[in-house]
């Protein structure tokens, strides 16, 4: 796309298309966020109460995850408002942009340590998660080089090796942090990203292989990522140390039953369940809604998910490659998100701290995700009115 293209480009006209260009999608969009606003205000509002973490307000994480979620909606409007060719040109930008937090939150001074990990960058009143900002960078920057590279990918074994090197480093600067939980969704992802591209299915099952061999070293040799593995396997064993948390999310559930006890009637969120407003708000939503609650929540996120992989088939149908790698990534990156968050807290898999997109609090998490929103509004937006490929849009 050229300079003078997008000089002339009219922002507010494609911001207001693009939103109308599926109501599907921006209705589920709201349905979730309208969810997240209200869980949100609902499992923090004892926890923000006490005047021992310094907070001392009820309303302290609802007031920020609506200032958050402000924030989030105008980066949706700005991604749904440029041009995918724009993405597509400058996805190496992307990519340095990655890596650039990635190092800079490891830097003392900079990075901000919570828990033992560097994860954050303090920018004001915000903290800004790097390997949030990373994932999003990723989608772009893979959907552009498999976009113009895809077609050596399928006839030469050695071009994954590029591709790979690349995605290795992402991970390898995300594990110092340390946040395994990130790696294994980017990893996914990009995984994914590759085996959509036409690598060989040989190519892919080594992958994965090595992989899960890589995944089993790093745990093994880390006593809090074993204890976390015991306490999957069996949290009844020590319910009072590493299996506290599993427990709590756990009796949540059993106490929701069908229908739940009622909105703001949760009693795990009383200092009982840790990080009840982040990594386990999904269990504070089985306890409030019951059974049927979560199936519906579940199915919020299912529906949109589909909805991706719909606009990913379609990019297909109208030989549009960076409009498809891009809508593929971002519904397996939820898809493996969702997975993870509602796995942990429902004991299918071991603890790990990620949120659940678009209802868990945490600015760094709500803002990517309605970026990736935004991204796929756009999607949507050019493959009704350019039914042709992309590489003949981005030079007009």
């Amino acid at each position: 796309m050229s300079l003078d293209a997008i000089k002339n480009f009219d922002w507010q006209q494609e911001l207001f298309a693009g939103l109308l260009a599926d109501r599907v999608l921006l209705v589920l969009v709201l349905a979730l966020v309208s969810l997240g606003a209200v869980m949100v205000a609902s499992s923090s509002i004892s926890l923000a109460a006490l005047p021992d973490p310094g907070y001392s307000d009820p309303w302290f994480f609802a007031r920020r995850h609506l200032v958050f979620l402000v924030l989030g909606f105008a980066a949706c409007g700005f991604v749904a408002c440029t041009p995918l060719a724009l993405w597509r040109n400058y996805g190496w930008v992307m990519l340095l942009a990655a890596l650039v937090v990635l190092v800079l939150v490891l830097i003392p001074g900079i990075g901000t340590e919570v828990k033992g990990s560097k994860r954050w960058i303090r920018v004001g009143p915000i903290n800004l998660q790097a390997s949030e900002l990373a994932k999003f960078c990723a989608i772009i920057f893979f959907a552009s080089y498999l976009s113009k590279w895809h077609k050596e990918i399928k006839a030469n074994s050695w071009a994954i090796l590029k591709p790979l090197g690349i995605l290795l480093v992402l991970a390898a600067f995300i594990l110092m942090e340390p946040d395994l939980g990130s790696t294994v969704v980017l990893m996914t992802t990009v995984l994914a990203m590759m085996f959509i591209a036409g690598i060989k299915l040989w190519q892919c099952f080594l992958l994965m292989g090595m992989a899960a061999g890589a995944f089993v070293a790093l745990i093994l040799p880390v006593d809090y990522r074993m204890a976390r593995l015991r306490a999957f396997l069996d949290p009844w064993q020590d319910q009072y140390g590493s299996g506290y948390q599993l427990v709590q999310s756990l009796i949540g559930f059993g106490r929701g039953e069908w229908f739940g006890l009622g909105l703001g009637n949760s009693i795990q969120k009383l200092h009982f369940l840790p990080e009840a407003h982040t990594d386990f708000i999904f269990s504070v939503i089985a306890e409030e809604f019951g059974f049927l609650g979560a199936v519906v929540v579940i199915g919020l996120f299912a529906a949109l998910i589909v909805k991706a992989f719909m606009l990913a088939k379609e990019a297909i149908r109208q030989d549009n490659d960076f409009a498809c790698f891009a809508a593929y990534g971002v519904a397996v990156l939820l898809a493996c998100q969702v997975f993870i968050n509602v796995g942990v807290a429902t004991g299918l898999l071991p603890t790990k701290g990620l949120t659940l997109p678009f209802v868990s609090y945490g600015g760094s998490s709500l803002i990517i995700s309605m970026m990736m929103m935004g991204l796929l509004i756009r999607v949507q937006k050019e493959l009704q009115i350019t039914p042709r490929p992309l590489s003949e849009a981005a030079n007009p």
